[in-house]
């Protein structure tokens, strides 16, 4: 057991997180090292003369922030080396919170009506191709053929034969990094990216170098820089808007990505899971770049979470690597998913439910502009969410932790972060996680914390 012990002359109000900051600036200066067993709950409250509950929850806080663990029957300990890195949304729903931090579409009795009549047509109408065999050359050929109507949607004019159809968006990353980058390989990627991109690439042996960024994303000049100057295997884009920052990147931009690309011949994987939702945008990078692109998009996050089914395009000189990698890591998507998505897109069920998401978005940003009116955040007007840079001495981890106190979930800036050169502490924030009444709750207090200076802690009385 460690001889540190946190001095209950400095707790301040909530007396929980100053404790936690104690403790969180006592492992920082070295005064709690790696492994240090810190004192049981009880035994902590009665020296600090704190309840309990109140040192429960110091606890959880530095669970969460990563700084220590707890091991049942054992106690809790420091933990400073590397971890599984923390999603940046709450792992299940609870109670009281708003939760903003998980990036959804907005979801209706529409949505759960058009699943439920999806599945008693397909009651009906199973192929036996979907239902038994196991060779995915013998279920998916009409599949490929359909998601080439969607595609076009999309703004790509490609063949049956370069189409793999993937359990949505992660399945088609994870697939696409495989068949382009061996272990060794360095991807590059903006510096604000997908945040399961780090952990990803740390899973399949791949180093990740976050590039500099501007209001429209990767800038050409850092790519053939980074090109230049070491052995960069292919490039992961968000061009348009779902990416962290809600940017949407321009075709001229979009082209001199191209031309960079071409130039030290990498490949590019290109995750535009928003697809045909975002209007008024440029071509996608595939088709700047059809030689060396491969694409990913899904249904996931446009139509209804439960379609887990998405495509990835691949061009003729990785067909076959896409092919043997989701072979191995998937098999094949899930049919009966497979055929839902197909009768959608066949009968004009997946853009009505674009359309209706479009609409619902623009409500939830009018409650954003009305509530965050004053603050300078970033969004797009089909965006599923808002980012938010803190202005002042704000941080992250006390910013996230404040709204948590006040019944607020939402997702801190570092869980995006591929670099770490210039970065503006930020927040995202969903606008589609939950009803529009508590959302506009939620940004009000969301608000008022950004407004203000980080909260004074008071004296403990």
């Amino acid at each position: 057991m460690t001889k540190w012990r946190p001095d209950p002359s400095q707790l301040r109000r909530p007396a929980y997180l100053s404790l936690a900051e104690q403790i969180a600036n006592a492992i920082t200066d070295g005064k709690l090292s790696d492994g240090a067993q810190l004192p049981p709950h009880r035994k902590l409250a009665d020296d600090l003369h704190l309840s309990v509950q109140t040192v429960s929850r110091a606890y959880d806080e530095l669970s969460r922030r990563g700084l220590i663990s707890g091991e049942i029957g054992r106690g809790s300990f420091v933990q400073t080396r590397p971890r599984e890195p923390e999603p940046p949304y709450l792992p299940e729903r609870l109670g009281e919170v708003i939760d903003l931090s998980i990036l959804k579409p907005v979801c209706e009795q529409i949505h759960l009506e058009r699943l439920r009549q999806a599945f008693g047509w397909l009651a009906e109408n199973l192929p036996s191709s979907s239902a038994l065999s196991f060779r995915p050359n013998m279920v998916f050929p009409r599949h490929r053929t359909v998601a080439t109507e969607w595609l076009a949607r999309c703004g790509l004019d490609v063949s049956p034969l370069n189409i793999s159809v993937t359990n949505g968006a992660t399945s088609g990353m994870t697939v696409a990094l495989m068949s382009v980058a061996p272990p060794g390989s360095t991807i590059a990627t903006e510096a604000v990216s997908h945040h399961t991109l780090v952990p990803l690439c740390g899973y399949l042996g791949l180093h990740l170098e976050g590039l500099a960024i501007d209001e429209e994303g990767m800038i050409p000049e850092a790519l053939d820089e980074a090109c230049r100057t070491g052995p960069i295997r292919a490039i992961f884009l968000q061009p348009s808007v779902i990416n962290p920052m809600a940017s949407l990147m321009s075709a001229e931009r979009r082209q001199a990505l191209a031309a960079v690309a071409a130039k030290h011949d990498i490949a590019i994987i290109e995750n535009d899971i928003l697809g045909p939702m975002v209007e008024n945008r440029a071509p996608p990078m595939a088709a700047f770049a059809p030689e060396r692109t491969l694409y990913v998009t899904s249904f996931t996050k446009i139509t209804v979470p439960g379609l887990r089914i998405g495509y990835l395009v691949a061009p003729d000189r990785y067909v076959a690597a896409v092919a043997n990698r989701h072979l191995v890591s998937s098999w094949m998507a899930t049919p009966a998913m497979a055929e839902i998505a197909s009768r959608w897109v066949s009968d004009g069920t997946a853009m009505e439910l674009v359309n209706w998401q479009r609409r619902a978005l623009a409500s939830r940003h009018a409650i954003a502009a009305e509530m965050l009116a004053g603050l300078s955040y970033r969004a797009h007007p089909q965006s599923l969410h808002v980012w938010l840079p803190l202005a002042g001495n704000h941080t992250e981890d006390g910013f996230v932790s404040q709204a948590r106190l006040r019944g607020v979930a939402i997702a801190p800036g570092k869980s995006f972060r591929t670099a770490d050169q210039g970065s503006t502490p930020a927040v995202r924030i969903s606008l589609g996680s939950t009803t529009e009444s508590e959302l506009r709750t939620g940004l009000g207090i969301v608000a008022s914390l950004a407004q203000g200076n980080p909260e004074e802690l008071l004296l403990a009385i």
